[in-house]
């Protein structure tokens, strides 16, 4: 039952999956819900065939943009609000809990042809942060708005509001029972650098080239569980966990968010392939394998280059990710083979 759900999701052998160094294309999109401790012993058949249902459905939604002529920035917001109502990732609707039981919300979005960008960072009841990121770049003089001003600033957008009860699920609040449990009623830097791993991971982030050649990345995210004091992750930073630029590419980034904050990963990566002229895999797995692992770094990222190119690289066990390109099969996996 499971393969024949797999087949009806037009899901591709894990071979052909893995295999992201494919040429370019007219448009391309690539999606991720996640990186960290993904491993087939905690993740059960059935959560596997949710995951890859989600996955496929939020590729499409993009893809269906941009197969109609639709813009990057379009096919982005499509794919990640899918993501974000969904309770199965670590954005929107299956947002983790900081230390103090709330949830606090980060998203950012960036146009490769232009240059702009919007963010906001601990938002606390917006239903879509990506489309409250979307408004700050198209309808505000700021780049990032924060806290309660960036909630005044989604009122005044007409956005929709809820409860911040809207974002609790069971398992979220199981995981911040258990990061609590290692923390202790009062943890310091120590304690915190000692957590689980599997506490510091979890956003949902889309890249995308459209018809007319234009780049578009989004990302958003719960942030980390047990958070505290307001912290913010590098998932609205713009140039360490979201970038584009026409010149070289569109990257999303998903894991620990401090070391993608320090090492500027997303701008790094299309840095490298605009000024040192290597190609997206060289520059992706550079910056991941090469400089970000040996410095503790650990997670992964998804890019599409200004070719329509796509590359999928990540450094942990596992990353949920999908990617589609023009007139061409999903591709979606979970675990590195």
């Amino acid at each position: 039952m499971r393969f024949l759900l797999l087949s009806t999701l037009l899901l591709l052998s894990p071979a052909a999956v893995a295999d992201d160094h494919a040429d370019g294309a007219e448009f391309a999109i690539a999606i991720h819900g996640g990186a960290g401790t993904i491993t087939r012993a905690n993740l059960s058949a059935e959560q596997e065939v949710a995951y890859e249902a989600k996955l496929t459905e939020a590729i499409n939604a993009g893809y269906a943009v941009l197969e109609a002529g639709g813009t990057s920035m379009d096919a982005v917001v499509a794919a990640v609000t899918i993501m974000e109502e969904s309770p199965l990732f670590n954005a929107g609707r299956g947002a983790v809990y900081t230390f103090d039981g709330e949830h606090e919300l980060d998203a950012s979005i960036m146009d490769g042809a232009t240059r702009e960008a919007g963010a906001v960072a601990g938002v606390k009841t917006v239903k879509s942060p990506i489309t409250l990121a979307r408004a700050v770049m198209e309808n505000s003089v700021h780049v990032m708005l924060s806290g309660e001003g960036a909630e005044e600033f989604s009122r005044l957008q007409g956005l929709e509001q809820v409860e911040n009860s809207y974002f609790n699920t069971p398992a979220r609040y199981k995981q911040l029972e258990a990061a609590r449990a290692q923390l202790g009623e009062q943890p310091d830097k120590q304690a915190y650098l000692d957590l689980d791993q599997r506490y510091k991971y979890g956003t949902v982030g889309a890249v995308a080239r459209d018809k007319a050649g234009n780049l578009a990345a989004a990302t958003s995210t719960g942030g980390m569980t047990a958070k505290r004091w307001g912290r913010v992750g590098d998932s609205p930073i713009i140039g360490a966990g979201t970038w584009a630029d026409n010149e070289s590419c569109a990257v999303s980034a998903t894991g620990h968010g401090e070391y993608f904050i320090r090492y500027q990963v997303a701008a790094d990566i299309c840095n490298r392939m605009k000024y040192q002229d290597v190609d997206v895999y060289t520059a992706g797995d550079t910056v991941i394998h090469d400089v970000l692992l040996p410095a503790g770094g650990t997670g992964g990222v998804i890019i599409v280059d200004k070719d329509g190119r796509v590359h999928l690289p990540f450094n942990t066990e596992g990353m949920y990710r999908a990617s589609r390109q023009a007139n061409q099969p999903i591709d979606v996996a979970i675990y590195k083979d």
